[in-house]
């Protein structure tokens, strides 16, 4: 789809149309858009978790206090942020090595400067990089999702602990949001609200 019409047609779908399964097959090649995301220092500190299962999804509507569109959604997508994501560096970067463009000396040095540059300023610095750089991914979800012709709901009304165990989430990890996917009930949309114009939103220096 052409970009701006993507962006515009892109919306929050608050309500779906029942019935409509997906399948690994159907969201394959969304994930494989998202791989493209960007992430700091190519982290790709983003794990999704798509839940297909019925009864797994009615599980997770009590985890979301019972909001109907988690029922009516074809699946149910959580995105995970890696608050250690750092750790993966020489595994993320061997292929490099492998292909010249880089060293075994290089890799070691950047291996050592990602682990200071996240371990010096801390948990709470991990926990909002881990948030930042997943809901990066997840935006480039939506608008991927979009493109192959499904609609989708960015959601963060869920106990994070009752999902967490839901789905055994280690404590590594940072549940960024929720996001329901499926075919839009386009009779039951709202008007788009309200957009700032530019001028409320941006300044220049």
């Amino acid at each position: 789809m052409e970009f701006a019409k993507l962006i515009d047609k892109r919306r929050s779908a608050n309500n779906f149309i029942e019935g409509i399964k997906m399948s690994e097959e159907d969201i394959r090649p969304i994930l494989e858009d998202v791989k493209l995301a960007p992430s700091a220092f190519n982290l790709q500190h983003a794990n999704y978790i798509v839940v297909l299962d019925e009864e797994k999804k009615e599980k997770v509507r009590e985890a979301a206090y019972g909001q109907y569109k988690v029922h009516s959604a074809s699946a149910v997508i959580l995105v995970l942020g890696d608050k250690e994501a750092y750790k993966n560096t020489a595994n993320l970067n061997q292929g490099m090595v492998d292909l010249g463009i880089i060293n075994a000396c290089e890799l070691e040095n950047i291996v050592h400067e990602n682990a200071k540059f996240y371990e010096e300023r801390g948990e709470e610095f991990m926990k909002e990089e881990a948030i930042r750089n997943a809901s990066l991914s997840a935006m480039l979800f939506m608008l991927a999702a979009k493109n192959r012709g499904w609609d989708t709901c960015p959601m963060i009304g869920f106990d994070q602990q009752q999902m967490r165990a839901l789905f055994n989430v280690p404590e590594t990890h940072e549940i960024a949001l929720m996001m329901t996917i499926g075919k839009e009930k386009e009779s039951s949309r709202r008007l788009r609200g309200y957009r700032k114009p530019v001028e409320e939103f941006a300044t220049y220096y």
